[in-house]
């Protein structure tokens, strides 16, 4: 029980730090905020599932989450702003003081992060549905939504 006990305190520990680093990020360019969010809801998943579920329905931190795990998609706007901010990293290496060998190599792997970004598929556009009794009805919906 005590392990138990303590392994879930360590993964609401994490989900709270890394919720407070995303929202942290969500002020500071330079931070990011989605890769924390998904720590986050992972981590609160598995210790508080009530904290994961209003993190999926953050209004501002929700919808790039739900892409993410609805179709491991990247919205165009965060790729941009990634391969931006990826791209300056590279250049402030590149004038560092550092051994070539090793800028080199960060360099390279930068670049393949920047390449793997970029082949993300953009999140498609989902139909949302508000539940009454008229909306359920089967003549009422359209064949796409009959199929969910």
């Amino acid at each position: 029980m005590l392990r138990t006990t303590a392994t879930r305190t360590a993964y609401r520990l994490l989900a709270l730090v890394s919720f407070a680093l995303g929202v942290v990020g969500a002020f500071l360019p330079l931070m990011p905020t989605t890769c924390f969010m998904l720590v986050a809801v992972w981590a609160a998943s598995k210790s508080s599932p009530r904290f994961a579920a209003w993190i999926r329905q953050h209004p501002r931190f929700g919808p790039p989450l739900a892409a993410w795990e609805r179709e491991r998609a990247i919205p165009r706007h965060a790729k941009r702003l990634a391969v931006l901010m990826l791209g300056l990293s590279m250049g402030m290496l590149a004038l560092s003081p550092m051994s070539p060998i090793v800028k080199l190599a960060v360099i390279v792997l930068l670049m393949g992060i920047a390449a793997w970004i970029v082949t993300r598929p953009e999140p498609r556009a989902f139909p949302t549905f508000t539940f009454t009794s008229q909306t359920l009805s089967p003549r009422a919906m359209n064949s796409f939504q009959r199929r969910l």
